[in-house]
């Protein structure tokens, strides 16, 4: 990716769009400026942000939100203005405070942005008073967890943001949110029983990672993963990805083997258990989890150590396999085969990797002082977490394509 400096002069968080099926359908990127109260480089920015999500024609259709919608969440009344008066891109929508639009200006500022074609949502508690002209230049109405919907709210969609749970995500599509915003992943873990309650599939993928692990010979691999051909052919589209960057396009899994070796395999039969289950409750979970092996394997990258990076990536893709697989880790941990270090980040939250998973998290959760305190501790400057956070989101993005 290009070296933009807009990245060393800002804070990033992210969360998902989750539609009422539970399919991700969208992101939510928060920029939280270092000074808010200077002007914000918007086209910057948006250039920035332009190397994931490239200027592409608008999607129309029935869906409520379109597939791939990103909406800037932009903290800090400069940095919105400075939005509203960049040149609009077809690839991103702009929050706006709805308090803001009392203002004059920031009504003429919003209007005139989506006259030349910006796309944008409103945020807070509406004005009674707002004019019609000025409310038809909003799309989608941006509430927060326990907020009651309007009742009056012509042309407006609503989506509920700050979800962290399960429940939270049923509770507002219930009551009429054609989405929600944040990470549900803060559902309380079932205690240890003993029990295997993993379902076929994942038991297939635990099973070869089992075997790799022990760098079991070919055929007894084969012959396992021929067991579930649906996830031959998932490793197989995973391995072929741009994200993976191979030269040469792997055409079996005895092919993968001979040309990646056991430890690269079983990094990529990790993200293959982190996509397996067919609940579709657990789909954004699944979504979370891809992204924090990725991110967490950029942050490591500057170590120039292959197997950190590796270790880092499984770590954060494992790191949601107890809300997968329904099982406390210290009960999965004991089936599944890790590094040290990863089990001690997961097992104990402690460990070299811990730091790096605690600021994932804050990532996720907005928390922009706990970003910039986690950074301080692991010796990483702003510029550097957001362009491994950038790098992240496009490999992310070509998993998915």
């Amino acid at each position: 990716m290009q070296d933009h400096p807009v990245l060393s002069q800002l804070a990033l968080g992210c969360s998902p769009v989750i539609d009422a099926q539970r399919s991700v359908v969208g992101t939510r990127v928060t920029v939280f400026p270092d000074r808010p109260e200077a002007p914000l480089d918007a086209a910057a920015l948006l250039a920035a942000l332009g190397e994931v999500w490239p200027a592409v024609e608008p999607v129309t259709g029935a869906a409520a939100i379109p597939p791939g919608t990103v909406v800037l969440n932009l903290v800090g009344e400069s940095a919105v203005r400075g939005m509203l008066a960049a040149r609009p891109s077809a690839s991103f929508a702009v929050e706006v405070p709805a308090f803001m639009l009392a203002d004059p200006e920031v009504a003429a500022e919003a209007q005139a942005h989506h006259q030349a074609g910006g796309s944008l949502w409103i945020k807070g508690r509406l004005n009674p008073e707002m004019s019609p002209a000025l409310l038809a230049c909003f799309g989608v109405l941006v509430l927060e967890v326990g907020d009651a919907i309007p009742p009056a709210r012509p042309r407006l969609k609503t989506v509920t943001a700050g979800v962290r749970t399960g429940a939270e995500v049923e509770a507002a599509v219930k009551q009429g949110s054609i989405a929600a915003l944040g990470w549900p992943l803060e559902d309380p873990v079932p205690a240890a029983t003993g029990r295997n309650k993993v379902t076929q599939d994942m038991q297939v993928v635990l099973e070869l990672i089992n075997r790799v692990d022990r760098e079991e010979p070919l055929e007894r691999l084969e012959a396992t993963l021929k067991g579930d051909p649906s996830l031959a052919f998932r490793l197989m589209r995973y391995l072929n990805s741009a994200a993976f960057g191979l030269s040469v396009e792997i055409n079996s899994f005895r092919h993968a083997l001979m040309l990646l070796g056991y430890q690269k395999l079983k990094r990529w039969l990790a993200l293959l258990l982190a996509s397996s289950s067919k609940d579709v409750n657990v789909k954004p979970v699944m979504y979370a989890a891809v992204r924090r092996g990725l991110l967490m394997e950029e942050l490591a990258r500057s170590a120039g150590d292959a197997e950190m990076r590796g270790e880092m990536f499984i770590c954060g893709v494992f790191s949601l396999l107890d809300r997968m697989l329904k099982q406390p880790f210290d009960e999965l941990l004991r089936s599944v085969p890790v590094p040290e270090r990863v089990r001690q980040a997961l097992g104990s939250g402690d460990g070299p990797f811990a730091p790096y998973l605690e600021l994932v998290r804050a990532i996720e959760l907005g928390s922009a002082y706990d970003v910039r305190e986690l950074a301080e501790r692991l010796m990483l400057t702003q510029g550097e977490i957001n362009r491994a956070l950038l790098a992240a989101w496009r490999a992310a993005q070509q998993l998915d394509a």
